[in-house]
């Protein structure tokens, strides 16, 4: 029986020496637990994605280093973890390491380079050549990464017409709702066709926009699922597999050696021998896991470990005090209520409730006198011209001003809480709600925040978001008597609209022929396009659609196309 363990582990992006840590950490658990084999992630020695970093000569020699040091502690136990290659002519690879007895026993190239959505791998790589197929305990395995497993007929038939009695592939898979069951399939299918236990470890975290949920697993040669990690925490996956008579099963605990500060509280997993499966998630407990993660990490990892942010009484900002509650801690999120004259007593209370439910800290600055202060100001100027957008988003840049003041004053990261309905049209102010570091819903439609705030009700013992909130008519009270929906039109065909669009790239006329309102199609069109110059301006938040705004989304700002 050959014992193996596989690391969904949680790298973060540069820090070689802390994922070196990781890396014998979790080797050193696994093999106390018994396991022969050890495998990680892509790339998990240096973080992915890394970037321009792979720009760097010293960064690619570093993780070599890197790799180097940590093959010489790896003696009683083979691993296989993610790197970086270097090889003639300046050309660099993703790469998988075959360590032990001390010393690097194998290196292999990834051949199939993704580069769409987020991915521009053939911008940093060269294509690997070398077949992927090495013994462990008198076991040919078969190692491939992440692409090298997706495209037809490629590197994993190869090493399946070789002879390898497993197939491993080490990914780092970004997190989009509903992908999990898709990655499944895909490898049930490649388990049959080979014929072939096929062993599939992912990475787990947040970095940057991207998050990685884990899910790693393992199928037999029919197809069937013997074992599956949770998504969105690190985990050890043990199985035994008996290369003779094709059996695998799962052996050992699952465990999490999380180092954030802010460990999620994991349930023990069943005892050696028994059967570890994690459910799959309904896909608003999946999201919303996502979000929790995506922006914990970012914070975590860039320092902070204090968040601030605006609340208003509005659903928006509701969730994203509950995301960061679950993400840091009550103790560690700090609300902020600024109303203004056209705030109602009812949307004022509402914040208050939500901060009491919370159990965090609000404070209530009032803008009042400041606008005015503005309009004083500014009165020579704007004489004789109605009221208009440039007294409503100074009221919204007031706002965003307070907030970066109070996280120069205290520090912590302050969370916008602007939706990804608002930043499609431009329903957004510059310099004003888009204040902050990072945006948490930036991927999140408005039709989906209402989805997303129900199921976070619904898992607590209590509301914590007030029903009021939920059944309110949504509003930005810039003016008196103001709606979205009066600006934008309903929002659950805004954004039928906008998914169409910025999703399926559909043509304007193709969604009319699906039977949207012409001029409501037309209008929103037009915004998309028109309001791309701020996008680009908006603070980094967690990707979790096909088409998230950042990679995913390149329009050009200067654009006269309006087909």
């Amino acid at each position: 029986m050959l014992k193996i363990a596989l690391a969904q582990i949680n790298s973060t992006v540069g820090d070689l020496a802390g994922n070196t840590r990781k890396i014998l950490q979790y080797a050193a658990q696994a093999q106390k637990e018994g396991a022969e084999l050890v495998v990680f992630p892509e790339l998990a020695l240096c973080g992915y994605p890394p970037e321009d970093l792979l720009l760097k000569k010293h960064f690619v020699a570093d993780n070599i280093k890197a790799l180097d040091a940590l093959s010489k502690k790896i003696n009683d136990v083979t691993v296989i973890a993610g790197f970086v290659d270097s090889g003639a002519g300046g050309k660099i690879y993703n790469a998988a390491a075959v360590v032990g007895k001390g010393k690097i026993l194998d290196i292999f190239h990834k051949k199939e380079l993704p580069n769409y959505g987020v991915f521009d791998e053939k911008r940093y790589f060269s294509l690997g050549q070398n077949s992927g197929i090495t013994m462990v305990k008198g076991v040919k395995i078969g190692i491939n990464i992440c692409e090298d497993i997706w495209i037809n007929g490629a590197v994993y038939q190869e090493q399946a017409r070789a002879g390898a009695q497993i197939l491993i592939n080490i990914s780092s898979s970004p997190y989009q709702a509903g992908k999990l069951k898709l990655r499944q399939e895909l490898l049930v299918g490649r388990a049959k066709e080979t014929k072939t236990h096929v062993m599939y470890v992912n990475t787990v975290g947040g970095q940057d926009e991207l998050v990685f949920d884990g899910g790693s697993m393992i199928i037999s040669p029919s197809g069937d699922l013997i074992a599956r990690a949770r998504q969105f925490e690190e985990h050890l996956l043990m199985a035994a597999l008996n290369p003779d008579t094709r059996r695998c099963s799962p052996k050992g605990p699952v465990f999490s050696l999380s180092q954030s500060p802010f460990p999620t509280v994991l349930r023990q997993a069943q005892g050696p021998g028994e059967s570890f499966i994690a459910p799959l998630l309904d896909e608003a407990e999946e999201v919303y896991k996502a979000l929790v993660l995506g922006t914990r990490d970012y914070a975590f990892k860039n320092g902070f470990k204090k968040v601030a942010l605006g609340v208003s009484g509005g659903v928006d900002s509701a969730l994203v005090a509950c995301i960061a509650c679950d993400a840091f801690g009550s103790r560690n999120v700090t609300a902020i209520s600024m109303p203004s004259p056209f705030n109602s007593k009812a949307t004022r209370q509402d914040a208050r409730q939500l901060a009491k439910n919370l159990k965090i800290e609000l404070k209530e600055i009032p803008i009042k006198r400041i606008f005015s202060s503005y309009l004083k100001t500014m009165a020579p100027y704007f004489a004789n011209m109605p009221s208009g957008i440039a007294e409503e988003n100074i009221q919204a840049r007031i706002r965003g001003n307070i907030l970066m003041a109070m996280a120069n004053k205290f520090g912590g990261l302050i969370l916008t809480t602007g939706n990804k309905s608002e930043m499609a049209v431009g329903y957004c102010t510059l310099y004003g709600d888009m204040s902050g570091g990072y945006a948490v819903i930036k991927d999140v439609f408005k039709t989906k925040v209402y989805e997303l705030a129900r199921f976070r009700n619904s898992i607590s013992r209590e509301p914590l978001i007030p029903e009021s909130i939920l059944f309110r008519a949504p509003s930005a009270e810039l003016k008196l008597g103001q709606t979205d929906e009066e600006t934008l039109g309903p929002y659950e065909d805004l954004d039928k609209i906008l998914m169409a669009y910025i999703e399926g790239h559909a043509s304007p006329q193709d969604i009319v022929a699906s039977g949207k309102d012409e001029k409501l199609v037309w209008r929103t069109i037009r915004l998309v396009d028109m309001n791309e110059y701020k996008r680009r301006q908006a603070p980094p938040g967690v990707k979790i659609t096909s088409c998230a705004f950042g990679k995913d989304w390149r329009l050009p700002i200067t654009n006269r196309y309006r087909e």
